[in-house]
């Protein structure tokens, strides 16, 4: 009889245990092409919860940001340049993101990007209202459940408007 694999803690899970903050580790379905493992998944919720994707962006006065909105909405720059204090946001390249936040695609965690660089972090206000929020655990593949304000509490994050239904 094999044993079960057990699934190690993330950098990410340990910080979180450490800052004694609750949370549910999930994991996600992934598809491996060899060099790298995309999400296997087109819904943006699960088990009743919104799933939030990290965007690392750059803005023309603070430098690197992050963005934490739900999978199913899009960006406003505009809105999100402002809220930041900045005239111009944009995504940082997929080819500086790794050497930009510290995870690659897909793995991006806000509380992983706090714990290795002091960028500020917003939440889109669809947040603000949830109970709980389905958020990258800094491995592609792994996530967790957590209360938005203890998420937002830890990484020293800012609400505000900026996903919008259609692009700009």
């Amino acid at each position: 009889m094999s044993k079960k694999k057990k699934i190690q803690k993330t950098l990410v899970e340990k910080i979180l245990d450490k800052e004694k903050v609750d949370y549910i580790p999930m994991t996600f379905e992934t598809e491996s092409d060899g060099d790298t493992q995309e999400l296997v998944t087109d819904k943006s919720t699960r088990d009743g919860y919104k799933i939030y994707k990290t965007l690392v962006l750059t803005g023309n006065k603070t430098g690197p940001l992050v963005g934490m909105l739900p999978l199913d909405k899009h960006l406003s720059y505009k809105m999100l340049a402002k809220l930041s204090g900045n005239k111009k946001v944009g995504m940082v390249p997929l080819k500086d993101l790794i050497k930009t936040s510290g995870f690659e695609h897909g793995a991006n965690s806000p509380v992983g990007i706090h714990s290795l660089h002091n960028y500020p972090i917003f939440f889109d206000n669809e947040a603000e209202h949830s109970e709980k929020i389905i958020v990258s655990a800094g491995k592609v593949g792994q996530s967790i459940l957590i209360e938005p304000h203890a998420l937002a509490k830890s990484v020293n994050a800012t609400f505000g408007d900026f996903a919008v239904d259609n692009p700009e």
